[in-house]
């Protein structure tokens, strides 16, 4: 009868078994998703940068095209 009886409690586990691993799980998940939102913001952020650099660029670029000389600027500050 005991050795039926200790098979059946190691196949039963605790409430606070289930409870550890619901925590755990829902942890991670929530590092997860800070973690993801964190790197939308930076690759967002990036290619703003990257975006304002291109322009910059192009107008340089413009500028030259028109004026290669560099006697007349195309706008007065």
């Amino acid at each position: 009868m005991t050795k039926s009886f200790t098979k059946l409690k190691h196949q039963v586990k605790s409430s606070r078994y289930y409870i550890f691993w619901g925590a755990a799980t829902i942890a991670v998940m929530a590092g997860q998703i800070y973690v993801g939102n964190g790197y939308r913001k930076m690759s967002e952020t990036v290619g703003d940068l990257t975006e304002m650099l291109e322009i910059k660029m192009e107008l340089e670029l413009l500028e030259k095209k028109r004026n290669p000389y560099g006697i007349m600027p195309l706008y007065v500050n």
